[in-house]
């Protein structure tokens, strides 16, 4: 049975692309899970790439984590775990029409519904980005490549990261979309702010203004608890296996809204996975260090996690210190230390260039995958009912 995903664009897929039948049992995920040992060994195996796929999420280096490569991949593991958990349900469909199974699926999928309003708010989480990059190409198109930096071109780059600076501020704040919008047309005519407003709204939003990620979450974690032993043996270990689906979607749900931009964006969710489940323990390890990056003095703030974000903010700011500080004429060492910052902005630049394109994609392959396991989960539901 080869359940890896495909469809990813993302290079490290192949770490990630073990079969769950055909991966050598690790000493220390033997037995990944007393409650589902002697039972069902394809369930066995499903518990153990969940452990393996988290394990080396948690593994990489502080800087990597919450980069837009590792967000990648941990959209990565979700698709080849959503995969994974598919062909489970699929290979058990003379089981359906029973309760507590059908419970169990239908509830699994009522919940992952409720994450397609997350993957419009992240999309639109990474358009915002986008007008970030912009004002970030300005400033690079201003004095990159110069052989002289004159003092129109410090002006032109100033203006964008006043604008940059003010737009990031605005997130922050989470203030109204009139006010968000201000960075991109302070220095118009009425009319003009007002057609642009127009435009950036077509381009930004697909959520409602009153809708929260914080609430939304909560929605999803509500009613969210371990299988008890005996629901573990009455299901042969289906309901360790929907558990730990639940478990894998609320984190990655979690994550994206940590990361990215998103209204009323919010980390307050009980996640506590039981130290018995072996599987969940990197799931809860990355959850706690994702916290204490949230926790860190200069992140404190963000309106995002995202490793990328926090370079735009820390290269923003010293560009704009340095800038301030500029007199003309502008002596050979200013205009090197002009150059290094300039340097610094493209690297983030580059990274977000060659990142959020993939990134997004991702996500609204995310969108696709929930609704296309939701339709044939309910259909073998309604099958096995008939």
């Amino acid at each position: 049975m080869r359940t890896d995903y495909h469809g990813s664009s993302s290079p490290n897929m192949t770490s990630f692309g073990r079969s769950i039948l055909s991966m050598k049992r690790d000493p220390a995920v033997h037995s990944i899970d007393h409650e589902t040992q002697n039972q069902d060994p394809e369930i066995e195996a499903f518990l153990r790439q969940v452990y393996q796929r988290f394990h080396d999420l948690s593994s990489v280096d502080s800087h990597e984590l919450l980069s837009v490569s590792w967000i990648s991949n941990l959209l990565d593991v979700f698709l080849c775990c959503q995969e994974e958990f598919r062909i489970v349900l699929f290979n058990r469909k003379s089981g359906f029409g029973k309760q507590p199974v059908d419970k169990l699926i239908s509830e699994y999928f009522d919940r992952s519904v409720k994450g397609l309003d997350v993957c419009n708010a992240v999309r639109d989480g990474i358009e915002q980005i986008r007008q970030w990059q912009k004002q970030l190409e300005i400033v690079l198109c201003a004095l990159d490549d110069q052989k002289h930096v004159g003092e129109g071109q410090i002006r032109r780059a100033k203006k964008a990261l006043i604008d940059l600076e003010i737009g990031m501020l605005d997130e922050k704040d989470n203030v109204n979309i009139a006010h968000r919008n201000r960075s991109f047309g302070r220095y118009q005519k009425d009319s003009q702010r007002h057609n642009s407003l127009k435009r950036f709204r077509s381009l930004s939003w697909s959520v409602s203004r009153t809708w929260s990620a914080s609430k939304q979450l909560q929605a999803i974690g509500n009613n969210f608890f371990p299988p008890k032993s005996n629901e573990i043996v009455a299901t042969n270990g289906m309901a360790m296996a929907v558990y730990a689906m639940s478990c894998v979607f609320l984190f990655v749900m979690w994550v994206l809204v940590a990361a990215i931009p998103c209204q009323d964006r919010g980390l307050q969710l009980h996640f506590n996975i039981p130290k018995s489940f072996v599987w969940g323990g990197p799931m809860v390890s990355l959850h706690e260090k994702v916290l204490e990056e949230a926790r860190r003095r200069d992140r404190r703030n963000s309106c995002g996690l995202l490793r990328e974000i926090y370079g735009i903010e820390k290269s923003a700011s010293l560009m704009n210190e340095l800038t301030d500080s500029i007199r003309f004429p502008l002596g050979e060492e200013k205009e090197e230390e002009v150059r290094k910052g300039v340097e610094e902005l493209r690297v983030v630049y580059g990274g977000l260039k060659m990142g959020l394109d993939p990134l997004e994609k991702q996500v609204r392959e995310v969108f696709h995958r929930i609704v296309k396991s939701r339709i044939e989960g309910l259909d073998l539901i309604a099958r096995g009912n008939e």
